[in-house]
């Protein structure tokens, strides 16, 4: 069986980071897009980011061009506007497929009804997220409607961190 420390993926600088450096702490995977109506949902997450960190909570942004071609810019473009629209601290990613012939194995992983059947199934817009549990296995999923200041996410996070 898989886990998320099994892949291996290009930071936003293009340097490959093993995900398996993440292990042991709770993980929020979330594809994101910088012109979306869901894109204010930035301040949020990293707002989770900076209130759980401190016990082991990472949120890691997978930028994606899937909906309505909503993340059209270059990495380094993505990079620019998070840090200085949103002050986007956690780490982001490369821009990849979250679904279609093209998804990321990643994605594939995350939606695949064999690996994740409480969870699977395809990503249905910008700002899907799934709450990875320490053991590196999905333990919760998210819409791009739950807000990440929700208490249904904050009490997901806290009870992962828990465990």
């Amino acid at each position: 069986m898989k886990t998320l420390y099994d892949f291996t993926m290009k930071n936003i600088d293009g340097t490959e980071t093993p995900l398996s450096n993440y292990k042991g702490k709770v993980v929020l995977v979330v594809n994101v897009a910088s012109r979306c109506g869901f894109t204010p949902q930035y301040e949020g997450l990293e707002s989770l980011y900076q209130q759980f960190k401190e016990k082991g909570f990472l949120v890691l942004g997978f930028p994606a061009n899937n909906f309505l071609w909503q993340e059209p810019g270059s990495d380094a473009e993505i990079k620019t506007f998070c840090s200085t629209k949103y002050n986007v601290s956690f780490p982001l990613f490369s821009k990849i497929s979250v679904r279609g012939k093209d998804q990321h194995p990643l994605y594939a992983w995350l939606t695949n009804k064999e690996a994740n059947p409480k969870f699977s199934g395809a990503i249905s817009w910008n700002f899907n997220k799934f709450l990875i549990g320490r053991d590196g296995t999905v333990a919760a999923r998210f819409g791009s409607k739950e807000a990440p200041g929700s208490e249904n996410l904050k009490k997901a996070i806290e009870a992962a961190l828990g465990q």
